[in-house]
């Protein structure tokens, strides 16, 4: 039997998460859907404002409670401690509903911009659940649109606009906070993109294979896997002769955009071409981690691979 799903979708407000988050449980018939706003309404009622100032303050002015603002060295920092401050207290009594939900066996999704990558510890649960953990991000032009939209049609998002600013520093926040924790980070063009897109993470497939391009041919293999088959690189390992560790590099690449540009700095830059050159000629082959969104894309990844040549045969 698996194990209970527990998906955490973060971002800044104005994002378009509770409207990613509504369609992923349609598609996954999940009937568990929070949102963290909810949770902290609940735990305002049992944390005073004279002791907790910032809970009771929205996530973009929570700044304005902090005691120590003179210790911050940019107005950035300083909405970021807030924002982190304010989460804070929300994040315990989520914690305790994921419990609650692997306790009951429930599959569960929990929304909101409390969400906070490193603030709130999932490792904890990671024998007893599947645990998917997205924050998704927005260019600043589609996230201002966001905002006007929700204010005209229903008259709300109107202050938030007005803190527009200390909103893209918490998405920005946000999204560094992800990098930092190997969180998956999804870009929102479009509600059905971004669902397709966690989707693919979600029932992933993933496998190892062993290849022997050379560095020219580096930009074919991530064609191939990538943008063709809208698959990820999650781990290279390289088997280096006369050493008899191996030097394994987490990637997590699963965009085209972010692979290319990799691609343009070997490119534009001879050293750099030269370093890689060099380490491919210290290993037989590169052992590539592979995901896709099901067996049947990885199965055509590995054939195209083969097919070019590039699958080396020991």
């Amino acid at each position: 039997m698996r194990k209970p799903y527990v998906i955490l979708i973060g971002s800044a407000s104005g994002i378009g998460k509770s409207t990613i988050a509504s369609e992923l449980a349609k598609q996954l018939n999940i009937k568990h859907l929070i949102e963290s706003d909810f949770i902290r309404a609940v735990v305002r009622g049992i944390i005073g404002k004279e002791y907790a100032p910032a809970l009771h303050s929205s996530s973009y002015d929570a700044y304005k409670n902090l005691r120590n603002k003179s210790n911050y060295e940019s107005y950035e920092d300083l909405v970021s401690a807030g924002f982190d401050e304010h989460a804070s207290y929300v994040i315990p009594a989520l914690e305790k509903i994921i419990q609650r939900a692997i306790t009951d066996f429930d599959d569960i999704i929990i929304e909101g911009v409390h969400l906070v990558p490193g603030l709130i510890d999932i490792d904890q649960f990671k024998e007893y659940a599947e645990i998917y953990f997205f924050i998704l991000s927005s260019d600043e032009e589609s996230h201002k649109e966001r905002f006007v939209k929700r204010a005209i049609q229903i008259h709300r998002g109107g202050k938030q606009l007005d803190f527009f600013n200390e909103n893209r520093i918490i998405h920005n926040h946000l999204l560094n906070e992800a990098q930092k924790n190997n969180v998956n980070l999804i870009k929102t063009e479009s509600i059905e993109k971004s669902t397709e897109e966690i989707l693919n993470i979600i029932n992933k497939s993933c496998t190892s294979i062993k290849l022997s391009n050379n560095v020219d041919e580096l930009n074919d293999v991530i064609n191939i896997i990538i943008n063709d088959n809208k698959g990820s690189i999650e781990k290279i390992i390289y088997h280096l002769k006369g050493f008899n560790d191996s030097l394994i590099r987490k990637t997590k690449v699963n965009n085209y955009e972010s692979a290319k540009r990799f691609i343009e700095n070997i490119e534009k830059n001879p050293n750099v071409k030269e370093d890689l050159n060099n380490l491919y000629k210290l290993s037989k082959y590169r052992e590539f981690y592979i995901c896709a969104s099901n067996l049947e894309s990885l199965k055509k990844i590995e054939d195209e691979l083969s097919k070019k040549g590039y699958v080396y045969n020991e």
